[in-house]
């Protein structure tokens, strides 16, 4: 398969698994499970599967931005790139979703926080810890979970 199809199928997996995080409240424990972690789960091999078949095409490092640059020019390289943001954002995601619900926090509340992790990652999980920071200055003698 080539890097362009995997690209084609890594994607519209992720956002399987945003929706699912979306509707969480319809269905918590699919939620978890599913977008949670196996979705990022299934990403992450994608992304081993990626590496050890492909890393030693890449040429570039990560000790300058300039070898970054040309390691992610590789296409196999690039699509590794993508999906460990995929992975990651999205396993980011079920954790903010996870957390929000043990905190109580209502899920209108943390949509917006999906959605800029979905898009930009730490601008998302940044809000989010900074509603569970001015959560906890509100009320003070919340036990954490």
């Amino acid at each position: 398969m080539s890097p362009d199809t995997l690209f084609h199928y890594a994607s519209p997996l992720a956002m399987i698994g945003w929706i699912i995080l979306a509707l969480s409240p319809l269905a918590p424990r699919w939620a978890d499970r599913i977008g949670g972690f196996i979705i990022p789960a299934i990403l992450s091999l994608l992304y081993v599967a990626v590496i050890l078949g492909y890393w030693w095409q890449g040429q570039g490092g990560f000790d300058s931005l300039a070898n970054v640059m040309l390691l992610l020019s590789n296409p196999w390289m690039a699509l590794a790139g993508w999906v460990h943001f995929l992975a990651f954002d999205l396993f980011i995601g079920g954790w903010i979703t996870r957390t929000a619900r043990a905190q109580g926090l209502a899920h209108l509340l943390i949509l917006p926080c999906l959605l800029l992790t979905f898009l930009f990652g730490p601008i998302g999980l940044i809000l989010f810890l900074s509603i569970l920071a001015v959560r906890r200055l509100l009320t003070p003698n919340q036990i954490e979970a």
